[in-house]
């Protein structure tokens, strides 16, 4: 910067407290000229707050979980056997996963064996002993009552083989464990050649497709939240963003006091991966709020203000900021539409106060 003018006091003496005196009132004048320039300039900028619509946005971290786990149990003691898939492995509907051998399931498997045949034998008896009675009837060698009592006997011999038969299938089903779902293994919980308990889970599952995104929101905007708000859920990983929907607030807190909600994707044929976790920004209720330029924001002593426009002169105003878009920040209270706010230098303005209150030093 070009000096305007320069002094050599190479040659002079000043008393300290007259060079304190001096440089004090150079500075009053130029901030009290100053803030004379800013507050009659034409240029100083107004601008009309006006109301507009604001759709706020809640934020919160999500993370994709299964909907619900299926474990794979023993039906019976045994020990487990054939049991060669992994965690992240896929599996089929129906397809056999391990199998259960042991003395208690060959009891039970002989034992309906045994039932089956005996019911077959029995079966087999009442039906002949039916065709008899059938045959003496057209002879006048039997009672029609004698006949009703043989198709009665066929009947219950029938249900007794019926019965045995499932149960022998149902023990058979007991040896083999098969995915009930097509699926995939999370994890193992047991191992080749352990001895299981009925009803101990063997691996668990994954349904196939059964993911949501289940996130924790904090702060006093935890009312807003309704199943049905649409979103977008941005992976960590930067991705593509996806559009989310709520499916479930599951209305308890979390250890930290956050509100749980579950998420899915608002469009088919998104697939997730378990695990994959980012951001989550819910769309809130379009509001309308009083829009004012950013840069009329000032900030002092913890709290905000803006410069408004009235006959008796530029004064501040003590606002509450609230969501921002673009260049525009949304005004919570304390300020109505219709009013002159300053735009340019209105940060200086603010503080052009100082000089009023400037002391001399001694």
């Amino acid at each position: 910067m070009t000096s305007i003018f320069s002094v050599n006091f190479s040659n002079w003496w000043i008393r300290p407290s007259t060079l304190r005196t001096a440089l004090a009132l150079v500075l009053l004048a130029f901030s009290a000229g100053g803030a004379l320039a800013i507050a009659q300039s034409p240029g100083a900028g107004y601008m009309t707050a006006q109301l507009a619509t604001v759709t706020p946005h809640l934020e919160a971290y999500g993370q994709v979980e299964p909907i619900a786990v299926l474990p794979v149990s023993a039906a019976e003691t045994g020990v487990v056997t054939g049991l060669q898939i992994l965690p992240g492995m896929r599996v089929r509907t129906g397809q056999a996963l391990a199998h259960l051998n042991g003395p208690e399931i060959q009891s039970l498997l002989m034992q309906s064996e045994a039932d089956v045949r005996s019911a077959s034998a029995q079966l087999a008896a009442s039906q002949k002993n039916l065709a008899i009675q059938q045959q003496q009837l057209a002879s006048h060698l039997s009672t029609r009552q004698a006949v009703h009592q043989a198709e009665g006997a066929v009947a219950q011999a029938q249900t007794s083989f019926d019965n045995a038969q499932s149960r022998l299938k149902a023990a058979r089903q007991m040896m083999i464990l098969s995915a009930p779902a097509s699926a995939t293994v999370l994890a193992l919980n047991a191992t080749n050649g352990e001895l299981v308990n009925a009803g101990q889970p063997i691996l668990t599952l994954q349904i196939a497709n059964r993911l949501w995104l289940k996130a924790a929101y904090y702060g006093a905007d935890l009312s807003k939240i309704r199943v049905g708000m649409t979103g977008m859920f941005s992976p960590a990983d930067g991705s593509e963003s996806v559009p989310v929907q709520v499916t479930a607030v599951f209305g308890s807190l979390t250890a930290g006091g956050g509100e749980s909600i579950a998420l899915v994707p608002a469009t088919p044929g998104i697939q997730w991966i378990n695990g994959e976790f980012g951001k989550v920004t819910l769309n809130a209720p379009p509001r309308k709020l009083v829009a004012v330029p950013t840069r009329s924001l000032i900030l002092d002593q913890g709290k905000w203000w803006v410069m408004v426009h009235t006959p008796q002169g530029d004064r501040p105003k003590a606002v509450e900021p609230g969501p921002a878009k673009g260049w525009n920040t949304f005004i919570e209270r304390g300020l109505a539409p219709g009013t002159l706010v300053v735009v340019n230098n209105a940060y200086l303005l603010f503080h052009t106060s100082i000089s009023e209150h400037y002391q001399i030093p001694d």
